[in-house]
C-alpha cells in the first residue's frame, strides 16, 4: 500500500519523482521546477496538489513511513514470529536496505533530508508521539505473555531494542566500516543480537498467534495519524 485512497495517480507520479530526486541530490538542491521537469508536468500542476515545497516533501517522507508500517503490520499478520522485536528489527533493516528514501526517513539522513529533518520533527511531533506509544504497548503485550524478559522493565527493555537497532542501522552506512558484511549477514546478526538481549528463549507459539493480529491493529492505528497528517498538506 503506497498511498491513501484519496492520493490520485498524478499525485503519485509527482511524489515518485520527488522522491527520486531527493534521494539523488537532496532537499536543499531540488526544487520545484525540477520536480514538475523530471515528472513531465507543468509547475502549476505541481501546486495544485502541494502549496509549498516543504508539503511536498513532507508528503513524500509520510508516504515512505505509511509504506514501511503497513508493511509491518502484513508481516506481523501473516507470521505471528514478526511480532518479535528481533525478527521486526530484521525485517525493517532489510526492508532500509533497500528503499533509500524509507532509510533516509528512519536515520534522518542529514546529507539527504538536510533541513527537512528538523522540519519533519516539529511538524510531525504527533506522529512520532504516537509510534513511541505503539512500540511501547507491543513490548508490555510481549512482557505479559512471557515473550520478551520480565527481569527489565519497559524502558530498560525500549532502550536496549532502540540502542541495539540505531547501532546496526548507522553501522551499517558508516563509510569504510569493516568488516563489509553483506546486507542478510548483518540483518541476521541483528536479529541475534536483539534475540539474546531482550526475549526469552523459545517465546511460547500460542502466545505469539494470540498476539499478532493485535499488535498489527496497534501499528495499523499508526495509517489513520499518518493519513490525517497527509491530508493537511494536499489540496
Amino acid at each position: 500500500m503506497a498511498a491513501p485512497e484519496f492520493a490520485s495517480s498524478r499525485m503519485e507520479r509527482v511524489l515518485d519523482t520527488a522522491a527520486e530526486l531527493l534521494v539523488r541530490w537532496g532537499y536543499q538542491r531540488v526544487t520545484i521546477d525540477e520536480v514538475a521537469r523530471h515528472a513531465g508536468i507543468g509547475k502549476g500542476t505541481v501546486y495544485l496538489h502541494f502549496r509549498t515545497k516543504e508539503a511536498l516533501f513532507l508528503t513524500v517522507l509520510l508516504r515512505a513511513n505509511r509504506r514501511v508500517v503497513t508493511a509491518m503490520a502484513d508481516r506481523m499478520e501473516a507470521e505471528p514470529a514478526h511480532v518479535l522485536p528481533a525478527r521486526q528489527l530484521r525485517s525493517l533493516y532489510l526492508e532500509l536496505a533497500a528503499d533509500p528514501m524509507s532509510r533516509a526517513l528512519y536515520l534522518a539522513d542529514a546529507e539527504v533530508l538536510g533541513r527537512l529533518a528538523h522540519e519533519a520533527g516539529e511538524t510531525l511531533g504527533g506522529l512520532v508521539a504516537a509510534r513511541a506509544q505503539v512500540l511501547t504497548e507491543h513490548l508490555r503485550l510481549l512482557r505479559d505473555a512471557g515473550c520478551v524478559r520480565t527481569d527489565l522493565d519497559i524502558d530498560a527493555l525500549l532502550y536496549m531494542f532502540g540502542a541495539i537497532g540505531a547501532g546496526f542501522f548507522f553501522m551499517g552506512g558508516a563509510p569504510g566500516s569493516r568488516p563489509d558484511l553483506d546486507v542478510d549477514t548483518r540483518a541476521d546478526l541483528l536479529e541475534q543480537a536483539v534475540a539474546s538481549a531482550v526475549q526469552v528463549p523459545d517465546p511460547p507459539t500460542a502466545e505469539l498467534e494470540r498476539l499478532a493480529p493485535v499488535i498489527a491493529e496497534l501499528y495499523r492505528s499508526l495509517i489513520e495519524h499518518i493519513d490525517n497528517e497527509w491530508r493537511r498538506r494536499v489540496r
